[in-house]
């Protein structure tokens, strides 16, 4: 949520205008995304940001339904899919 929440209010910051409160908002909680990373419990730093990216994929999907009025088609299901298996590969699958 840090990550997507944070990247969406410095996009509508900008992209919509709506300031550098909205922006600066956006980073701080970005920044906490890093933090919140590092609390993982694997100790490998690019295993744990390849699944954390797959997750944002499909997070991301959902963020932009929810509060953007995305309409993903089939296409944007299957890649989801297809990420998420991926981050089971990365994850659990040794």
């Amino acid at each position: 949520m840090a990550e997507i929440g944070g990247a969406y209010l410095v996009w509508i910051g900008i992209k919509e205008h709506r300031g550098l409160a909205f922006i600066a908002v956006g980073a701080m909680a970005l920044a906490a995304y890093g933090v919140i990373a590092a609390f993982q419990p694997s100790h490998e730093f690019g295993r744990v940001l390849a699944a954390c990216g797959g997750v944002l994929i499909v997070g991301s999907l959902l963020w932009g339904i929810t509060f953007d009025g995305f309409r993903p088609d089939r296409s944007d299901f299957a890649g989801a899919f297809i990420c998420l298996v991926g981050v089971g590969v990365i994850m659990y699958a040794r």
